[in-house]
């Protein structure tokens, strides 16, 4: 038989979500050391890094009293908590998108020879760094897509909004790609390796 595979970080979260979701009661990390391992697979060892990563990210709360430490979360609370994270999320593709307007008016600027050595130079770094930005924010948005079921029906339209904006970054890039192409005359391959885009580089779906 194969061995059965264990549970991802991410899904570790949730997991631990659902005890607090699903109890609505505050447990010390002695209780859900005990708990998490019998009822949702999470191993104990884990169970104090998951509950921390929850608790950075503002999903439990948590207060200190006398001697000990007290945990606990509620539905309402962590809708609020993803709202607010998708709100960042979409200030930083604001923000995001003011770069490349930038960016689109320095290609304009861009002179034919070696003038362009400057120019082209500002690109590379721009470029990477909308690469680098939009993996980010892709990778944000993938850890709060799953959630509790009741969280995950009033997130659904935020998330759509969030993956459209990451497309758009998407198509942004492949614009700046084809018009490097056409007026440095490089190859596609060579775009890619010089910029650090993976070759699977694509659309979300």
């Amino acid at each position: 038989m194969s061995k059965k595979r264990g549970l991802s970080f991410d899904e570790k979260r949730t997991k631990m979500m659902e005890i607090f979701f699903e109890t609505k009661e505050v447990f010390q990390l002695k209780d859900l050391e005990k708990i998490a391992p019998k009822q949702k697979g999470i191993t104990s060892m884990s169970v104090k890094d998951v509950l921390q990563s929850l608790v950075d990210d503002g999903m439990v709360d948590s207060e200190r009293i006398g001697t000990s430490n007290y945990f606990w979360a509620f539905p309402s609370k962590a809708l609020h908590a993803r709202k607010r994270k998708l709100e960042i999320l979409e200030s930083q593709f604001s923000e995001a998108s003011q770069k490349k307007e930038q960016l689109e008016q320095s290609v304009q600027k861009a002179k034919v020879g070696r003038q362009d050595t400057e120019e082209r130079t500002k690109l590379a770094e721009e470029l990477a760094s909308l690469r680098q930005q939009r993996q980010q924010l892709a990778t944000e948005l993938e850890k709060y897509k799953e959630c509790d079921p009741d969280v995950i029906d009033e997130m659904r339209k935020a998330n759509k909004v969030a993956k459209e904006a990451i497309n758009r970054w998407t198509d942004n890039i492949f614009s700046v790609k084809s018009w490097a192409k056409k007026k440095f005359g490089f190859e596609e391959s060579k775009i890619d390796k010089t910029f650090g885009i993976p070759e699977e580089f694509d659309y979300i779906d």
